[in-house]
Parts: structure tokens; C-alpha cells; sequence
């Protein structure tokens, strides 16, 4: 018997729809919005009802009756830490969604997919898959240097997991076998180190530490950052914007769009190549790191994300971090395949559908 799934990504600037029949997909698209359409809303939040109809009007379009779903899947946004897999969408996980640890489009997901369920009904569930806030970090990778300020773990946990998965299958082993180094390249950046089906140690993807990326600062000079906050030039929400949604990239060269960045420099442009060369000095950096963390013992380096689509930017990756193991790339994300593969899981009881407390 064939089941009938509907996954949902909400993303910065877009939201990935996809419908699948059992295993095999049977629609996808990506709705763009546009900065015009999104500037209307002073928080994320407030994007729900804007996003929902989207998702309604594209469902209708293409001929989908809602009625017949079984299950929502979607992405998972910042709740409170806990371990990776498959959550149900209950009163406790909404109750934080509106008292989320950031703002992040992510968590427009499981409040989407719940008001979905309601106008299906018959017991149709929703859930998350690997969400952005999934903790799986050794103890010792906690300690910063400050006890006020223990490391956080927030990466893009779905695509790394689903890529790591992909190549250990490739490989003809379990994922929890290995150990693999997965840079997430996107608009925001995270390097995790997986080890034998744990991420145990990674940069905060969100807005902390790790190698800048088109809209986000990285790690930034400790000292000289406290002097800029308390320099009076600057609120507080400014800072924030100039760490995550004008860092990197856009801080350095006004814009994000790898593309028009490589154009810039084959015709000529050094200062758009020393900036983009950084970035991708940094992204090996953070790689080298983790290759400490799993102590030498690296079965792949796996570059993943839209930025991975970038020849310029994988090769220069690779240069650097060939030494410590073999090189793969999976361009793009697998994130729509991932959650509705969980979510036929589900419904197969394949999976355990954990309660989120």
C-alpha cells in the first residue's frame, strides 16, 4: 500500500515543498519569496499565516487534495537541545517554537505542519526530523574558555545526517560505523564531526563561531568585538545583524551571491578573491579542527550545500584538506528525500516517533 507524504522546509528566502508516494517523490517545488514580500513582517513568526496559504495555494495548483495526506514532515526549528531523530509535533514543542532560543525560519515548520493536521484531521500527525537543535556534543567540547558561555550545538543536522548516510552506504558500510568530517556550505556554515553516528563536536552554524559564510561573521577577534559593542556606535540588534544576515560576504563585499562573486574575479577583481579565498581558508581551517577531534581517524571530508555547487570554492577546500582524507562532494541538499523517507518510516513503524518533553 503506497502512503501519501507531504514534506515541508520553510528556508530564508523560499520554501521547499515536496509530495511523495511512499518512497518515490511525485511533486517538488521551491516557492521563492521575495525580499519585498518578506520585509513586510517585522519578526519570522510573523511569516506562519504568509507561508501556510503559499503552501495551500501550491498543493491546490498542482492538483493535491489535503484531505488524503497521511503524514507532515518537516524541518525542525530551535528548541531546546536534545537528541537527533524523529519528534511528534505536540503542545510542548509548539509552546517553545513561540519561545524559540533564536530566530530562524525553521521554526515556522512544525507550527505550519500542526495548523495542516488540524484541517486534515482523521489522526494525521506531523513531525520533525533532525532538527537544527539537536545536541549530540562530547562534554568536553562544551567548555569555551567561560563558564557563562558553554558551546552550543547548532548546524544543519538534517542534510549533514542524510549526506553522511549516503556516503557510508556508498562506501558499503553503516554510517554508524565511521567516522566523516560534513561541511554544510550554505548561507550559513557548519562543520561537524561525526563520529560512528554521533555529531559530536561542531561549530555553531547559527550565528556563532566557525569559518564566515555569505551572510554570517564566524568567529570573530574576542576582544576587539567587545570594544566594537561597547564603542556606542552600534546597538545591539545591529552587532547582531552584522554577526548573522550582513557578516561574511555581504559585510565584506555587499553581497551574498557566490556567482556574481567568482564573475567579479575573473575579470579581475583581487579584492572580491582575497575575501572569498578566506572564506574557503576558513572552511579548511574548521575542517582541520574537527580531523583533531576524531583524533587523525577521518574515512571521508564530505562538502555539502549550495555553495558546493562552486568549483572554485570546493578546489580550494580541497588543497588544503586532501591530506587528512578522501574528498566527496554532494552538491545541493537532500533534505527533502530525508523527510519523507522518515516520514514513510513513521508510518511503516520503522522508527520510533519520540515524544518531545
Amino acid at each position: 500500500m503506497d502512503h501519501l507524504i507531504l514534506a515541508i522546509n520553510p528556508g530564508s528566502t523560499s520554501t521547499k515543498i515536496a509530495v511523495y508516494k511512499s518512497r518515490k517523490n511525485i511533486f517538488l517545488t521551491n516557492v521563492k519569496h521575495t525580499q519585498e514580500e518578506l520585509r513586510q513582517f517585522e519578526k519570522i513568526s510573523h511569516q506562519f499565516e504568509f507561508r501556510k496559504n503559499k503552501i495551500s495555494e501550491e498543493l491546490a495548483k498542482a492538483g493535491f487534495d489535503i484531505k488524503k495526506f497521511e503524514i507532515i514532515v518537516c524541518r525542525g526549528g530551535l528548541l531546546k537541545p536534545i537528541k537527533g531523530g524523529v519528534y511528534r509535533v505536540n503542545e510542548n514543542m509548539l509552546r517553545d517554537i513561540s519561545n524559540p532560543m533564536g530566530e530562524h525560519e525553521s521554526n515556522l515548520g512544525g507550527v505550519i505542519a500542526n495548523e495542516l493536521t488540524k484541517e486534515i484531521g482523521n489522526g494525521v500527525i506531523a513531525i520533525i526530523v533532525d532538527p537544527t537543535c539537536v545536541d549530540e556534543l562530547e562534554d568536553i567540547a562544551r567548555i569555551s574558555g567561560m563558564p557563562e558561555l558553554p558551546r552550543k550545538s547548532f548546524l544543519h543536522t538534517l542534510n549533514q545526517r542524510a549526506v553522511a548516510r549516503t556516503y557510508a552506504q556508498d562506501q558499503g558500510v553503516a554510517y554508524e560505523n565511521i567516522n566523516v568530517i560534513v561541511a554544510h556550505l550554505g548561507g550559513g556554515i557548519s562543520v561537524g564531526a561525526h563520529y560512528k553516528g554521533r555529531i559530536i563536536d561542531v561549530n555553531n552554524g547559527l550565528n556563532g563561531d566557525g569559518p564566515m559564510s555569505p551572510e554570517r561573521s564566524g568567529g570573530l577577534p574576542v576582544g576587539q568585538l567587545v570594544e566594537l559593542c561597547f564603542s556606542g556606535k552600534f546597538t545591539k540588534e545591529e552587532i547582531l545583524k552584522k554577526i548573522k544576515g550582513y557578516g561574511g560576504l555581504c559585510a565584506y563585499l555587499g553581497i551574498n551571491d557566490g556567482t556574481k562573486i567568482e564573475k567579479q574575479i575573473e575579470d579581475g577583481d583581487v579584492y572580491s578573491k582575497l575575501i572569498y579565498d578566506a572564506m574557503a581558508y576558513q572552511i579548511a581551517k574548521e575542517i582541520g579542527s574537527c580531523s583533531t577531534v576524531l583524533k587523525g581517524e577521518v574515512d571521508g571530508i564530505l562538502l555539502t550545500g549550495g555553495i558546493a555547487y562552486s568549483k572554485y570554492i570546493v578546489e580550494k577546500i580541497t588543497e588544503r584538506v586532501k591530506h587528512l582524507g578522501p574528498v566527496r562532494i554532494y552538491p545541493g541538499e537532500s533534505e527533502m528525500e530525508a523527510l519523507a523517507f522518515n516520514g514513510y518510516l513513521a508510518l511503516k513503524g520503522e522508527v520510533e516517533i519520540q515524544e518531545y518533553l
